[in-house]
């Protein structure tokens, strides 16, 4: 495989360090101080692992490192030498979209979207950890990452949904999860509950 070169504006006498990004061995020389999410947003141009809290309380960016997900945020870049580190923009494939990310689509589960990279990585961890999780498990993975924008059920359904179909299963979401619980049958007129 070809080897991509990133390099940062910085002196000549930083070390070198090579590792693995999406399946791309990335070979970069950056500052000491920077942690994996500076050096995976300015160096490769990765910027689909977002700034968040830079205080590792939000989950917004999470990467898998060697399978596991971590805060970029609160990783040294230099500690990630030989490392796999696998980002957002390595999710799909030339298949299409991950079942995890087709599910988020699907069910609405991203509103503003900065939040999920770092569900969808999390959520990778745990299905690759527990192919048939339920729902306090999927929530208990789940919990270090913050959305602001919904109430989480999304989130978690599709995180369900998607462990099916890895699965194999044959299935489809829930109609209350598509249209909500107080939708009538022709799907056109809300009920008013009295």
């Amino acid at each position: 495989m070809e080897a991509v070169s990133a390099k940062s504006d910085s002196a000549s006498d930083q070390p070198l360090i090579r590792f693995q990004v999406n399946g791309e061995t990335v070979c970069a020389t950056f500052a000491p101080h920077k942690t994996l999410l500076e050096v995976l947003r300015e160096d490769p141009h990765l910027t689909g692992t977002k700034h968040g809290c830079e205080l590792g309380e939000c989950g917004t960016c999470a990467v898998l490192v060697d399978g596991e997900p971590v805060l970029s945020c609160l990783v040294l870049g230099l500690e990630c030498e030989g490392k796999n580190i696998e980002t957002v923009e390595g999710m799909s494939g030339p298949r299409g979209l991950h079942p995890l990310q087709k599910a988020f689509a699907d069910l609405g589960a991203a509103q503003c979207g900065y939040c999920t990279p770092g569900f969808l990585l999390t959520a990778q961890a745990l299905l690759a950890r527990n192919p048939r999780p339920d729902l306090s498990q999927i929530k208990e993975a789940l919990a270090g990452n913050l959305c602001r924008c919904t109430g989480y059920i999304k989130i978690f359904e599709a995180v369900e949904l998607a462990a099916a179909w890895m699965r194999g299963e044959e299935v489809a979401p829930r109609r209350e999860t598509l249209y909500g619980s107080d939708f009538d049958e022709s799907g056109l007129l809300p009920v008013v509950k009295t």
